[in-house]
């Protein structure tokens, strides 16, 4: 009885090797069957626009444009000729969190879950004044409201500007502000720091504009026109 079980099986198992032996030498033998395309040839879409008075980058190629296709860093304002210690680009979540929030442990993890790109430009105009601007694309508005909001609300405490700050110009209500500190930060052996900051929401970007004078003098109106400069960017 065991011999018997073990023939079937053995001739079953050289059932299927036959067949599929049989199957290759068949199929061997027979053109190539071609496979379906990956994508349609044709796709249903809009034409490219004409060019007139009323059309843009956007519309011209309405059936190719996405905002993913263009690099935050073009973004930034253009660095001034002449400047030091420049740097201009994109930059990672890690970097920008180690430069950026007291507890980069905690910023880098709230980045990486929201934010899907960061570009940073910096610059020195001289011994004095410094200027750093950081762009931030969020994964959605929401994001950049929400980072927009909260840093609007901490702004006006005593270890930051220490005022309500006023609205940027030239920009929509709740779409941008600015604050001077209201007092420079003193240390005993070092130059007195103040710093101006002037924040900016534009759909799903934030932009952060910061001047830093080491000697205690901010002007107002260079730091509006700098944010003034990168909003026409965005």
């Amino acid at each position: 009885m065991g011999r018997t079980t073990l023939l079937i099986t053995c001739a079953a198992a050289f059932g299927v090797l036959a067949g599929t032996i049989t199957g290759y030498a068949v199929q061997y033998h027979r053109d190539p069957t071609p496979l379906p395309p990956l994508a349609q040839q044709k796709m249903a879409a809009p034409k490219p626009a004409a060019m007139n008075d009323s059309t843009s980058r956007r519309s011209i190629n309405a059936n190719r444009w996405h905002k993913a296709d263009e690099d935050l860093a073009k973004k930034l304002v253009d660095v001034p000729g002449g400047v030091q210690d420049s740097f201009s680009g994109p930059v990672s979540p890690d970097t920008f969190a180690a430069d950026y929030f007291l507890k980069p442990s905690v910023g880098v993890g709230s980045l990486v879950r929201q934010a899907k790109r960061l570009a940073t430009a910096r610059w020195a105009e001289n011994d004095r004044n410094f200027v750093e601007i950081n762009l931030l694309q969020f994964r959605d508005r929401v994001g950049a409201d929400d980072f927009y909001t909260d840093m609007a609300q901490y702004m006006p405490d005593k270890d930051f500007a220490g005022n309500t700050g006023k609205e940027l110009p030239g920009a929509p209500a709740d779409f941008g502000h600015m604050w001077i500190d209201s007092e420079a930060h003193e240390e005993p052996g070092y130059h007195p720091i103040r710093q101006g900051r002037a924040l900016i929401r534009r759909g799903d970007i934030v932009a952060i504009i910061e001047y830093t004078n080491n000697r205690g003098e901010i002007d107002e109106k260079t730091l509006a026109e700098l944010a003034k400069r990168q909003m026409e960017r965005l």
